[in-house]
Order: structure tokens, then C-alpha cells, then sequence
């Protein structure tokens, strides 16, 4: 019988994660670790917010699991792995060092990634796209306050639920998905991001940022955000084939999950 510990690592060619909001109580540490553990890769791009400075400034927040996850990383760099890390909004004051590399880590604020088949993608946070980081911060900084009380409404929630016997449902997720003003931000958002891929005569391109983990294609631009580690636990891989999926991570057997809030057409599906 195979114990969880015994399941082999999975090597993709390229891993792309955004959000993972270190030095918060949302980030889903445990499951960030694991899915780091068990997966290998030659190129792994940290794309944008890893390390949320706006609320290390509010209230200091560090576990040893936040600390495993640097350290994991940074173990990765040494052993091989091309580690990018692209800055955000979220994490900005990286973006001083920009052109330096720390700890085998090199610092950008965008790059063009070229995949195995030859297409070559924009890669970039994609918070210079947003209109309210861009012309009203004190407003996104209202809404990221909303959004962390939303998140311990939501740990609540589904405390309740777990108890219940009921599984994980995302109340932020659901606001999202119903309030119209944020849906046509979301639209927005992805056109303005795919605008400028097609403009730079580029394929494609990836990104974070509005923490919805989707893969389409905009005017002729495969548009591919990875989504976050604080509730949809995704990531953005490329096969040694040069295939692109987005997965869902799952403890329990470190694989893809089948059990997700994404729509099944986003879900394990190769994009040639």
C-alpha cells in the first residue's frame, strides 16, 4: 500500500503561481508547501504578490509554514530551478531591485517566456492593468480590507460547514461571481492584459492578480491566469510537451483535484 509520503513527484517543464499572500492568515500555507514538495520543475515563476507587504505593515503575521514555503523555494533555486520572481502591488517594494537576483532568485517586473512548441507568453502580475490600483489606491486599499474580512467571514462559514459534514464553499468567490460591477472589472481586467500581449506581437499571455484562475482565448490571445493560493489553491503548469493546464491542488493525494469551483472546461484541459 502507498503511503501519502511515498507519492513520486510530478515534473512539469514550467509552474507558474501568483498570490500567495505570505504573512497572512488566508494564505493556505499547508497546501502550498505540499503542492511545492511534490512537484518539480525547470522554470517556476512567482508571479507577483508572494509576500503581502500591505498587511506585514497593518499586523505582523509569520508561522513556521510561511517560513517552509521561502525556504522550499529558495531550495528549489539552488538545486537547478530557473526561479522568477515577478513583482505586485502587494508585494511593490520588490520592484527596486529589479534586474537582481537574491538567493539564485532573479527579480523582474515582466519577462516573455518561450514554451517547448516555440509560443511565447507575456508574463507579468497584471496589477499595472488595474484601473483602481492605478488611479485610486486608496480605494484598493479599502477593498483589500473588505476582502480580508470577507476571508475571516469565510473561515467561519465553513468551520460551521465543516462541522456540518458539508465541504468548502468560497464566500468571496460567490460575491464575485454575482456582483456585476466586479464581473465586468474581472472582463475588463482580462481584455486590457490580452490587448497588450496581441499588441507586443506575443501568443499569448499569464498573470495573476484577480485571483480567478481561467484559461481562454481574447481576440485571437490565449489569455491564462493562475489564480491564488488564499482560496482556488491553483497553479499554471506547462507539460515537457509545451501543453498548458491549470490545476487544483488537493492534500490528500497531491494531484489535481477533480472536486473544484472551476468550470470543467477549465479544468485538466490541454490547450495544443
Amino acid at each position: 500500500m502507498t503511503t501519502v509520503s511515498d507519492q513520486p513527484s510530478q515534473h512539469f517543464r514550467t509552474i507558474w503561481i501568483s498570490d500567495l499572500h505570505l504573512g497572512t492568515q488566508g494564505c493556505q500555507a499547508a497546501y502550498l508547501l505540499d503542492f511545492l514538495r511534490h512537484t518539480e520543475s525547470d522554470h517556476l515563476y512567482l508571479v507577483g504578490d508572494i509576500i503581502d507587504g500591505w498587511a506585514l505593515k497593518r499586523t505582523w503575521y509569520w508561522n513556521q509554514e510561511h517560513n517552509d514555503v521561502v525556504q522550499k523555494i529558495l531550495r528549489k533555486a539552488r538545486k537547478g530551478t530557473q526561479v522568477v520572481y515577478i513583482a505586485g502591488n502587494h508585494d511593490e517594494a520588490v520592484r527596486q531591485f529589479i534586474g537582481l537576483a537574491f538567493g539564485g532568485i532573479d527579480i523582474q517586473d515582466e519577462l516573455i517566456h518561450t514554451m517547448a512548441d516555440g509560443r511565447r507568453f507575456l508574463v507579468l502580475h497584471g496589477d499595472l492593468f488595474d484601473g483602481v490600483i492605478q488611479c485610486a489606491r486608496w480605494l484598493a486599499i479599502v477593498g483589500d480590507h473588505a476582502y480580508t474580512i470577507t476571508l475571516k467571514l469565510n473561515r467561519w462559514f465553513n468551520h460551521i460547514r465543516g462541522k456540518l459534514g458539508l465541504p468548502y464553499w468560497s464566500l468571496s468567490q460567490f460575491l464575485k461571481h454575482k456582483v456585476k460591477k466586479a464581473v465586468s472589472f474581472v472582463s475588463q481586467f482580462e481584455e486590457a492584459v490580452a490587448r497588450e500581449a496581441k499588441t507586443r506581437g506575443l501568443d499569448g499571455v499569464i498573470c495573476g492578480h484577480i485571483h480567478k484562475a481561467e484559461m481562454r482565448e481574447i481576440d485571437g490571445v490565449l489569455y491564462c491566469n493562475d489564480g491564488d493560493w488564499v482560496e482556488s489553491l491553483t497553479a499554471l503548469v506547462e507539460t515537457i510537451e509545451g501543453e498548458l493546464k491549470i490545476i487544483r491542488w488537493q492534500l490528500a493525494n497531491h494531484q489535481p483535484s477533480p472536486k473544484t469551483d472551476l468550470p470543467a472546461e477549465q479544468m485538466d484541459v490541454f490547450i495544443a
